[in-house]
């Protein structure tokens, strides 16, 4: 992990209260949180609970009824639609439990994706996505669309199409969520190579196992955060 400790998020008292049908659903209670530079951070804690309604604030995909997030020292309140995407396209990288692939184009278009966005030359584009899936060990499959990809194989090409923007932040929700035992630990060893090379990652996860390959716990019960706590990763352990 890097030794640079700045704080890359920060979230102080984040509260989202949806309202359905005529009633308020709280679903964050005055969330606080910082995420230093090169953490690899779990948030945990059962369905209903607020994980993903925090990430969607993290990832800057809505916005908090009260509270503020910063993130690289930016305040994020006040932007702009236009503003809260390019920040997603460029600073963020998601990692979904569905992977979210263009069923239709190949792997080295779906890593692109982002690159078309920030109207990066066409070249440059297929060059650094060809690049970032080699990286993935998929060089092989460049040109396989996602049905002809095994769940793992799609996973890190959406992992690839993630880091393409060498965002601040991965935001990985689920990211083992629809694999089998071999193809998710797979996946969590590219996430903790990730974390090695000083990557930052957030992950959500239903499960333990997976949790316990991050270096914190972040536990959340309705709509609060009720513990967090350093780890020692689940891999140095047995390695020791």
């Amino acid at each position: 992990m890097s030794s640079n400790n700045d704080t890359v998020l920060r979230m102080e008292n984040l509260v989202k209260t949806y309202h359905l049908e005529g009633v308020d659903v709280h679903a964050l209670r005055g969330v606080s949180l910082a995420v230093k530079r090169g953490e690899f951070v779990s948030i945990m804690g059962p369905s209903g609970c607020g994980k993903s309604t925090l990430m969607n604030l993290i990832g800057c995909l809505d916005r908090p009824t009260e509270g503020k997030v910063w993130l690289e020292e930016k305040p994020l309140d006040g932007l702009s639609d236009e503003e809260l995407a390019r920040i997603r396209n460029n600073q963020i990288g998601f990692v979904f439990q569905t992977y979210n692939l263009l069923p239709r184009a190949p792997a080295v278009r779906n890593v692109e994706l982002p690159l078309v966005y920030g109207r990066i030359g066409g070249r440059e584009r297929r060059t650094r996505a060809r690049d970032m899936l080699a990286k993935m060990g998929l060089e092989d499959r460049l040109h396989h669309r996602p049905n002809q990809l095994s769940g793992g194989q799609q996973q890190r090409v959406a992992i690839a199409r993630a880091l393409i923007n060498n965002p601040s932040i991965i935001l990985a929700d689920e990211p083992t969520g629809n694999l089998d035992s071999k193809s998710g630990a797979e996946i969590m060893n590219i996430l903790r190579q990730l974390h090695e090379q000083d990557a930052t990652i957030i992950m959500v996860t239903h499960d333990p196992h997976v949790a316990q390959q991050s270096e914190r716990i972040v536990r959340m019960l309705d709509g609060k955060i009720i513990a967090d706590e350093q780890n020692v990763p689940a891999a140095a352990t047995e390695q020791s």
